[in-house]
């Protein structure tokens, strides 16, 4: 059973930085794509970045591109989002999610529909 478990959230003045992390356990994530969402209160879970566990290549979402960074470590089986320049309005609570399909070529899943597992979220507070 895949088991994700996200930290590293908190609260933060606008301008700082955060990294979260997400460990993952239960599975053999060769194939994998590794993602970020986070839903803000009274908002719709929003796609942030993903990575292609096999390949390392990844994939930002519009609003965050130029500020996040997702990177992984293969030895630990964890994935990051290196946040900065964090704005209020990125306050949320981030979900780590992973897919087992391969995607291959230059798609990337953006959907939550499209991953199979999700951790329990972490909090961002972005003050200002």
């Amino acid at each position: 059973q895949v088991q994700l478990v996200e930290s590293g959230g908190g609260l933060v003045q606008a301008g700082g930085s955060l990294r979260l992390s997400c460990a993952a356990s239960g599975g053999t994530f060769s194939t994998y794509a590794m993602g970020w969402f986070r839903q803000a209160p009274g908002k719709e879970r929003e796609f942030v970045a993903v990575m292609k566990w096999s390949v390392g290549t990844t994939f930002h979402s519009d609003s965050v591109k130029g500020r996040f960074t997702i990177s992984r470590n293969n030895a630990k089986n964890t994935v990051y989002l290196q946040m900065n320049s964090l704005k209020p309005e990125d306050t949320a609570v981030y979900y780590c999610a992973a897919t087992r399909t391969d995607y291959r070529g230059s798609y990337y899943p953006t959907n939550g529909y499209q991953y199979d597992y999700w951790g329990q979220g972490t909090q961002v507070t972005v003050t200002t």
